[in-house]
């Protein structure tokens, strides 16, 4: 009998037998029941960052750096400045976006083994004024660095600039609380801690913000004001959904909430992180073919 290995990566990662049974269903993607999916899922996302009266979930089409472009293209004016401290591999593509983009971009380096400084973020905004956005990674999927979102949500705010996150590793695990930690955007994907499979990102972006963005983007396809408007006016994706994917999320989400959401899932990611470093330490790993090395968190 042969066992399918777990995957061991930030994402995609090993999916439950439910959330790949929600697949065996083929949706139309202007189907009324699937456009309920939709909204049970932008509803649901909402709640696990308490952002529902402040807030909108803008679903989008692939990656979830598809999404980080699309809240950058999205709510950064082209005339504007991004501030991006740099200590990994996805803050570094961030960087890059921008500068594709053709948006002024300032970085703060660090090394991969440290933490963002706040008082680095708090220097930079006193010294120019012309930043108006700051671009964070919350955890650095390349290294497992964890920067400090609160603290530096709190500084961006004080200084009236905009603050888009990166939390794709952190997202349903980690709190993010919108009625506590100001921030413009935070943008995940389906592939990560909600553990469903990948191919939809979302960004929680504050509605206030939401509603000055018409006409800001560099693309049709990646427009979040348009496939926001389009979504609150039909109940439907503009283009078509990954309709599969969207109803395993959905199946994804549910076993998270009946998993006892965020605080049971960040416990037994917790637990099994100590499981394996003690099984590493044990020297077990070193006997264990690799093909059998790969677990999701």
């Amino acid at each position: 009998m042969t066992t399918e290995p777990y995957l061991l990566t930030p994402g995609p990662l090993t999916t439950s037998l439910r959330t790949r049974q929600a697949m065996l269903h083929d949706w139309g993607s202007w189907d009324v029941d699937f456009n309920s999916i939709t909204g049970r899922i932008r509803e649901r996302l909402l709640q696990i960052v308490s952002g529902a009266d402040t807030h909108e979930c803008v679903p989008l089409q692939g990656s979830g750096t598809f999404s980080v472009e699309a809240a950058i293209g999205t709510l950064v004016p082209r005339s504007g400045h991004v501030l991006v401290p740099q200590n990994g591999a996805y803050c570094q593509r961030i960087a890059r976006i921008c500068r594709v983009l053709g948006r002024k971009l300032t970085t703060i380096d660090y090394a991969e083994d440290t933490q963002v400084a706040v008082a680095d973020i708090e220097r930079a905004l006193a010294a120019d004024a012309s930043i108006s956005h700051v671009a964070l990674v919350h955890c650095e999927t390349s290294t497992g660095i964890l920067n400090p979102l609160h603290e530096v949500a709190e500084v961006v705010a004080r200084h009236g600039r905009g603050l888009i996150v990166d939390a794709m590793s952190s997202f349903g695990a980690l709190e993010i609380d919108a009625r506590r930690t100001p921030f413009d955007a935070v943008v995940a994907a389906s592939g990560k801690c909600l553990e469903g499979p990948p191919g939809m990102g979302f960004a929680i972006v504050r509605r206030a913000v939401l509603e000055r963005c018409e006409g800001t983007s560099h693309s049709l396809a990646m427009d979040l004001y348009d496939q926001w408007v389009y979504m609150q006016k039909t109940t439907q994706w503009r283009y078509t959904p990954p309709t599969h994917v969207v109803a395993a999320f959905d199946s994804a989400i549910a076993q998270y909430l009946e998993e006892g959401g965020r605080v049971a899932r960040h416990a037994r990611y917790r637990q099994n992180c100590s499981t394996l470093i003690a099984w590493q330490s044990s020297g077990s790993a070193a006997s264990c073919p690799p093909r059998s090395r790969r677990r999701s968190s």
